[in-house]
């Protein structure tokens, strides 16, 4: 039975991590009062949301071609 609770350890222990990676909702978020667009992870006030995007570099990339975020 012990060595059912420590192999149910171990496997959590190396398998949080890896979901952390890989999940996770990205925004490209554009700040109104600046006129900057950002990458984030959550809307804030005073923020448009301009897409949500399931990876950093999707959201990176399709920032990067939009017209709103060329200024």
């Amino acid at each position: 039975m012990k060595k059912y609770a420590t192999a149910a350890v171990l496997i959590t222990f190396f398998v949080t991590p890896a979901l952390a990676l890989t999940s996770g909702t990205y925004y490209v978020g554009l700040d109104t009062t600046t006129h900057k667009c950002s990458v984030v992870t959550e809307m804030k006030a005073g923020m448009k949301m301009m897409g949500k995007y399931d990876s950093k570099e999707a959201a990176e990339k399709a920032m990067s071609s939009m017209k709103e975020c060329k200024a």
